[in-house]
Parts: C-alpha cells; structure tokens; sequence
C-alpha cells in the first residue's frame, strides 16, 4: 500500500479556508487531518463543528478528524453528522475505550485510537485488532509547529509488530513535526499516514510539497 499524506487544516488560513481545501482538493494528498481541541484535554482551542461542516462542504477526500477532547463518546454522533470519515480519539481520554471504539464503527466512521508521546504502545494491545488506525503523537499535542520528537521511532517499530503479531490492519498515523527531512526515515520506520501542517501550508508552493511528500 501507498502510504497517505493527510495535510493538518489546522495550520491553513482561516480567512482563506475554501481556497485552501481547494488547494488539498487538487494536491496528490490523500486525506484532510481536522485537529478538534477543547482547551480543557489539551491548552488550546482550536474549532468546533461548524467548522468540521464548513471544511466537509469544501472537501472531495476523507476527513480525518482527531479529537483532542475530554469525554469523546458525547460528540461521536454530532462528529458523523459534520461530516468526518475517521474518528480518532486519544487513549487518554477514554475511560471505556472499546465501547467508544464499538460506538464509532456503529455510527459509520473508522475509528482510530491516538496516543501522547509518554504513553506506552503496549496499551493498546488488547483494542489493536478493533482499530483502524493508531495515531501516534511525535510532538506534545496542542499546538503546531513543535520539535518532533526522536523516540518516536522506536514507537513506530513497537506499534508495527503488534500489529503484525496480532493480525490487524490498522494503519500507523504520524502526527506532528513531520518535514521534508524526516518523512523518509518515518516511512521506512512503517508509517502508513503522515499528518503535514506547517511543512504544507508555511511552504511557498504547498502542492509541491505535498507531491514530495507523497512521491
């Protein structure tokens, strides 16, 4: 399989948003990465829903929605009905993670389960097989732009084997401080999804950059 190349809105211009999800329309990008922040799971505030519909409207690729939020299973429905295609949520916010999981897949989206930098891969030993994808943090979730993180190779590796020791089809999902120097060693480590934010939308020519990224 090719891997994705899922470029983070979150980093767009929001005076410009129709043109930038154009812009991604017309990229060789796989999917558009939606970050939902509550201010409350991580210090910041990004957008709510309207947005998410805002973006679906303008949107001809999967929405590739994460939520950074507390108390996830309220918003699964609202999530679905905005328009998101996958629903990822953090491991750390969920108290009952296979019933969330379980909601998810009823309510008609993929589910992914993300994790922060300092949680460990072998949680999710026993949900791996339920999920579509494992988003794993490379830089302290809440704000764009930060250092990636080095260890996250090696989670990379770690998450790769559970996934080939436990039969799943879940996708790895890199998300944060993704550049054109280190996308390389991340593919080849066995990422599967690369989330771009500022390397796209900071970049002169963001098409270009998608298509490096992609090809």
């Amino acid at each position: 399989m090719s891997h994705l190349i899922a470029p983070s809105i979150l980093s767009a211009d929001f005076g410009n948003l129709q043109r930038d999800c154009e812009m991604i329309n017309k990229s060789e990008a796989d999917w558009f990465h939606v970050d939902i922040m509550d201010g409350v799971f991580v210090p910041n505030i990004s957008f709510g829903l309207p947005v998410v519909k805002a973006i679906r409207r303008h949107a001809k690729k999967p929405l590739d929605v994460h939520l950074m939020i507390v108390d996830p299973d309220r918003y699964i429905g609202a999530f679905k009905e905005a328009g998101a295609d996958i629903l990822t949520v953090h491991i750390e916010a969920c108290v009952h993670l296979h019933r969330t999981i379980q909601s998810i897949h009823a309510a008609g989206m993929q589910a992914g389960v993300a994790l922060n930098p300092h949680t460990s891969v072998s949680l999710l030993a026993d949900i791996i097989g339920d999920i579509d994808l494992v988003c794993l943090m490379s830089v302290n979730p809440g704000f764009g732009g930060q250092k990636f993180i080095e260890n996250t190779y090696h989670k990379i590796y770690q998450t790769h084997e559970l996934i080939v020791s436990r039969k799943s089809n879940a996708k790895i999902e890199i998300d944060g401080g993704v550049d054109l120097i280190n996308y390389k060693q991340l593919l080849n480590s066995g990422a599967d999804v690369l989330v771009a934010g500022n390397t796209v939308f900071s970049s002169a020519e963001p098409l270009h950059t998608i298509k490096e990224l992609k090809n």
